[in-house]
């Protein structure tokens, strides 16, 4: 298939159907706007001005399997939905998922949370992350053998 048919194929209407709001936004496309032409990949892997169709990959047996799943999660349980919905922002934050991000931000908002309580979520993710870089940083000390009172490594000094 050339690239032409590849895109008029992808960009083929689809059926409307109602939206259920809990279910996760599939777009179409996401333009991806990036400061500089000379600029190879945008953060997450994009190229610029590349438009990425979400879930655009799943076969239609898969993405019902998981939005099936995904509603699961968001049934009425435990917890209630402004603390999924936390938990849902630092998942997000710390997979680098950016649409994620930005749609667990709006339901957070929506379930009520407040910008004090988004910003507390904010802190612990930032928070944990930092401890993540922290952890990995004593594991590789100690892989390497790094003696750290006397700043050797493999026993001899730097």
């Amino acid at each position: 298939m050339s690239g032409a048919d590849h895109t008029k194929n992808a960009n083929r209407a689809r059926p409307s159907q109602p939206r259920d709001p809990e279910i996760p936004r599939v777009q179409e496309s996401v333009p991806v706007e990036v400061d500089s032409p000379d600029s190879a990949d945008d953060a997450d892997g994009r190229k610029p001005q590349q438009k990425i169709r979400s879930y655009a990959l799943l076969e239609p047996e898969t993405m019902s399997k998981y939005m099936s799943f995904y509603k699961h999660t968001y049934a009425q349980s435990c917890i209630d939905r402004k603390t999924k919905e936390f938990i849902a922002l630092a998942a997000a934050l710390m997979s680098g998922c950016k649409n994620c991000l930005e749609g667990h931000l709006e339901k957070a908002i929506k379930h009520g949370a407040t910008r004090a309580e988004i910003s507390e979520v904010l802190a612990i993710t930032l928070g944990v992350n930092a401890a993540t870089i922290v952890d990995r940083s004593d594991i590789a000390a100690a892989n390497l053998d790094i003696d750290l009172d006397r700043w050797s490594i493999n026993g001899k000094s730097t």
